[in-house]
């Protein structure tokens, strides 16, 4: 079993250093000195599946290869890889944990993906050149559905099974020619968290090609910051509460962290925005995030796909938007307005593009996705709240009137839905 809060350090694909060169699928351990691992690691080879005995291993149904190059560099004298994506995980307590991965092959190129727990995007196509190795970090929040006492959220059909709920930190390696040779965690108690509430616009989505766009969101930050996605598909904001999701947020915000929270889609079927809750339910979002001293931002709910004869974009969320904004005002919080950039984005895909976009005429697919957590990046500079400094030094300025990539230079891949936890 792995250990409670402690730092995890697992030597991928590990063995013999006399097979320099091979490849093998399914290699064990044979106790020789030449096959232990590096020093403090855990070694894990192909053959290395999960079990709740063990507390940790590959999950899934793809067995990844492991390959050698000899020598005594641990841990990069050996790594894993796979034409198919594959997915490690580790039993760890509900929290934020820092993640390091090793990345590279002595002898081949490789170009690494990686997402945390149900489709996260972190690390988008890592590459390396021969003799090349990357070290590169990124923090993942855990959490589970309990609450104090016996409470516990209360989780739809098939939540319980998503790879977002549990007490394992998992993660998923796919691309051209993935190259992992070494996964170290280790838990952070001071990382910033950035809690998201909300619908499937924002959800954690455990099946391509629907995607939220807190699911992309996680790529755009440094290490000292993780990404809570509480959103649930389906949410409105009496719901969000009434289903203990709030409780669960609201218990573990602290000062220093973020509330995201983007409402309308759902909410819209029951009548006005006075009406359903919504407007009374932010307030209490923004005020009870400020007794924390964490920073509420309010998001406006983005258009869905309808267009006029002219390829103007039409909104169907009738005064939702407006009433986030009248919110934001007068309480003096951010506002990000994804309403009004998405609009922009829309009419600059046009609607011959927006396939590549959109799964049915609300929900986005990764590209989508990625293009709304642009626009909210882009939020977040023009607010110039504190999480700006805290954006990789490699995510650039975004303008949704000129979206890029387009469509057909999309390439990071989402081809195979997240194992649920009981395979």
């Amino acid at each position: 079993m792995c250990p409670d809060r402690e730092s995890l350090r697992f030597d991928m694909g590990s063995f013999g250093s006399e097979s320099s060169g091979s490849e093998s699928p399914g290699l064990g351990s044979s106790g020789s000195g030449s096959d232990r691992p590096a020093e403090g690691y855990e070694r894990v080879g192909p053959e290395t599946e999960y079990t709740p005995e063990r507390g940790y291993g590959w999950l899934g149904r793809t067995t990844p290869t492991a390959v050698s190059r000899g020598g005594d560099e641990r841990p990069r004298r050996s790594l894993v890889t796979a034409d198919d994506p594959f997915w490690f995980t580790a039993d760890v307590p509900e929290g934020n944990y820092r993640v390091t991965v090793v990345l590279g092959d002595r002898e081949l190129a490789t170009r690494t993906t990686v997402k945390a727990e149900t489709r996260r995007l972190v690390l988008p196509q890592a590459r390396t050149e021969p003799g090349q190795f990357r070290t590169m970090e990124f923090t993942v929040n855990v959490r589970n559905a309990r609450l104090p006492g016996d409470e516990t959220v209360e989780l739809g059909d098939g939540e319980a099974q998503t790879l977002h709920w549990d007490d394992q930190l998992t993660l998923e390696f796919s691309d051209e020619r993935p190259g992992v040779c070494a996964v170290e965690i280790e838990p952070v108690d001071d990382a910033t968290t950035v809690f998201l509430a909300g619908d499937s616009i924002v959800a954690d989505q455990p099946e391509p090609p629907t995607t939220g766009w807190g699911q992309m969101l996680t790529r755009f930050f440094g290490p000292e910051v993780a990404v809570a996605n509480h959103a649930r598909s389906g949410a409105t904001v009496r719901s969000f509460v009434a289903e203990r999701r709030w409780e669960k947020v609201r218990g573990q915000l602290g000062a220093g962290d973020y509330l995201f929270a983007q409402f309308g889609h759902n909410d819209m079927k029951d009548g006005t925005p006075e009406e359903t809750g919504y407007v009374d339910g932010l307030v209490d979002f923004v005020e009870t995030a400020r007794e924390r001293d964490a920073i509420p931002v309010l998001v406006t709910p983005p258009h869905c796909r309808e267009f006029t004869g002219d390829g103007t974009g039409v909104s169907i969320d009738g005064d939702y938007p407006d009433a986030v904004r009248d919110v934001a005002r007068e309480t003096d919080v951010p506002l990000v307005d994804l309403h009004a950039m998405s609009e922009a984005l829309y009419e600059a895909l046009e609607p011959a593009s927006l396939d590549g976009a959109f799964v049915d005429e609300a929900h986005h697919t990764d590209y989508g996705s990625y293009q709304l957590a642009r626009c909210v990046v882009g939020g977040i500079r023009e607010n110039d709240v504190g999480l700006t400094g805290s954006l990789r030094p490699d995510v650039g300025t975004y303008d949704p009137v000129d979206p890029t990539p387009t469509p057909d230079e999309w390439e990071v891949p989402d081809v195979t839905p997240a194992p649920h936890r009981s395979i």
